[in-house]
């Protein structure tokens, strides 16, 4: 008789084991695309994919994540609105790329407010609610940003000074870097960095002005001859989420993945940093020349850079005013 009620006992034990993996799969329902414009060895996908893993594991298998890297989804111009609408529910973008819909979104493009890690962290915490109000009304919840290394000059030969650029074909990738291409002189065109070597190669662009990072990403070697590192910006990355697809989330999820963010941000410093050496490392090892700039050309940046802080608050009006005065203070 005990061995007989044993015996029930398993078989027992043994019908509910399905149905507990049923349950269990029946919670892995959020099947989430999430859409980057940058390449799988780029420290920002690196970083992603380590912010997915995280999620997927602290939420117990409730949010499975695909990622689509390279634009091999969507183009840079489209993911945000790929996000907005429900056909991603994740996208990381360049915030400066999107500051014609905002002009906060490109606080971090003025020359040389932002020359360092140090500073970039003070600007973006400084920023932070700024955004995060705008990409509310969006129906879009930031999780995380994390910037690029110090931007620097591209060119086929040294260039000493801003009166250099002038009459170049000046690529471009952001509203801020096209007003800079417009007050030194040269000529803006806008290539988004999937095109770089084509546009170096068949001369629509002679110079342009990104992070060590992107040279890499690009081969800059086989299109460009010098890298001049300027400490000219640190743009930003913004990771966010659809704001509908994250509610319906059980609240211990979705604490879960602004934990994963704050981690994926903490991280993506980090990686930043190490990106900044090692990239600049790898662009002299192919052959560049990395020659740093003249005194004459960080002055010509510095009266460059007034002009754009000026334009800049007098765009953002109150709110830019309070914040530009907030990171001088701070």
């Amino acid at each position: 008789m005990l061995n007989r009620r044993r015996l029930l006992t398993a078989a027992g034990a043994a019908g509910l084991a399905p149905l507990a993996a049923r349950g269990a799969a029946a919670q892995a329902t959020a099947r989430w695309q999430m859409a980057t414009p940058y390449p799988d060895g780029n420290f920002h996908t690196r970083n992603i994919r380590t912010f997915i893993e995280e999620v997927q594991q602290a939420s117990g298998g409730r949010v499975a994540v695909q990622l689509h890297s390279g634009a091999s989804l969507l183009p840079m111009p489209q993911i945000k609105r790929g996000v907005q609408t429900g056909q991603v529910q994740l996208g990381e973008i360049l915030l400066a790329a999107y500051s014609n819909e905002d002009v906060f979104f490109d606080a971090d493009s003025i020359p040389q407010l932002v020359s360092n890690l140090g500073e970039a962290k003070k600007l973006a915490d400084l920023q932070r609610p700024y955004i995060e109000q705008r990409l509310a009304r969006q129906g879009l919840s930031l999780l995380y940003m994390v910037p690029w290394p110090p931007a620097g000059l591209y060119a086929q030969q040294p260039i000493t000074t801003i009166e250099g650029l002038r009459g170049l074909r000046f690529r471009t990738f952001s509203p801020a870097t096209n007003r800079f291409a417009t007050i030194v002189g040269a000529q803006p065109t806008l290539v988004q960095a999937a095109e770089l070597a084509q546009a170096f190669a068949t001369g629509v662009v002679q110079a342009q002005i990104t992070s060590a990072q992107t040279g890499v990403d690009t081969s800059a070697w086989d299109y460009a001859r010098v890298f001049t590192p300027l400490g000219f910006t640190m743009t930003k990355n913004a990771v966010f989420v659809s704001r509908r697809a994250m509610e319906a989330l059980p609240a211990e999820v979705q604490q879960a993945i602004r934990a994963a963010a704050a981690q994926a941000e903490r991280r993506g410093y980090e990686l930043a940093a190490e990106s900044q050496r090692a990239s600049e490392e790898t662009l002299a090892q192919r052959g560049m020349q990395v020659i740093p700039p003249t005194a004459e050309f960080l002055e010509g940046l510095r009266r460059v850079s007034r002009q754009m802080t000026e334009e800049w608050v007098a765009r953002a009006g109150e709110d830019g005013a309070k914040l530009v005065e907030a990171y001088r203070a701070a």
